[in-house]
């Protein structure tokens, strides 16, 4: 785990600088989640920040939620929270180490807070954790791409481009129930794992 990358994370929570952290679930992930049936679904949310989606998944009786974060402050703020949540299942680790499998994906704020480096990696990693007929949903930012970051913005096209080779394209659209501050910048997603890949 880079040190350097765990140390930044951490400071931004001590300091008390999480920007990106609304106090609760998102509207979009919501609304997604409550349309899932399947409470034996093996769930990670990577980069989870103060889990508002995991503590939402486990109150309506998801008990297979695995949460990962570089910081191990937001992990300790979800257990503050939810103490019956399983200690197992907070990773605090970086995501490109993890090895595991998983049935979903929920990706909200992580992929725009790596390098732009590392996306094309990301979409082969989670290519690699999901389990065969495993899917990704969430929320990708739709800004113009800058270097000044995190966040760092994204098109659609760019995000094809890193997906479209592991994933059956479901949905990839402007979100229409995005929280006010971030209407228009947002795009919601939901991939299907390609096989044989």
């Amino acid at each position: 785990m880079s040190k350097k990358a765990e140390k930044y994370w951490s400071a931004r929570y001590q300091e008390n600088n999480t920007g990106w952290d609304i106090g609760h679930i998102s509207t979009p992930i919501k609304e997604y989640i409550d349309q899932l049936e399947d409470k034996n679904l093996k769930i990670l949310i990577p980069g989870t920040g103060n889990a508002y989606e995991a503590e939402y998944l486990f109150n309506r009786g998801f008990s297979n939620v695995y949460v990962a974060d570089i910081a191990k402050e937001p992990l300790l703020n979800l257990k503050k929270r939810q103490p019956a949540f399983p200690d197992s299942h907070l990773l605090h680790q970086d995501f490109f180490e993890i090895h595991d499998h998983f049935d979903l994906i929920l990706e909200q704020t992580f992929f725009c807070a790596i390098p732009v480096t590392r996306r094309r990696d990301y979409a082969k990693k989670v290519h690699e954790l999901l389990a065969a007929k495993g899917r990704i949903a969430g929320l990708l930012f739709n800004f113009p791409l800058t270097e000044k970051g995190p966040p760092y913005g994204g098109s659609k096209a760019e995000y094809l481009m890193y997906f479209s080779p592991y994933f059956e394209i479901k949905v990839l659209e402007p979100c229409y129930n995005s929280i006010p501050p971030r209407k228009g910048n947002e795009l919601f997603f939901n991939f299907s794992k390609k096989e044989n890949v």
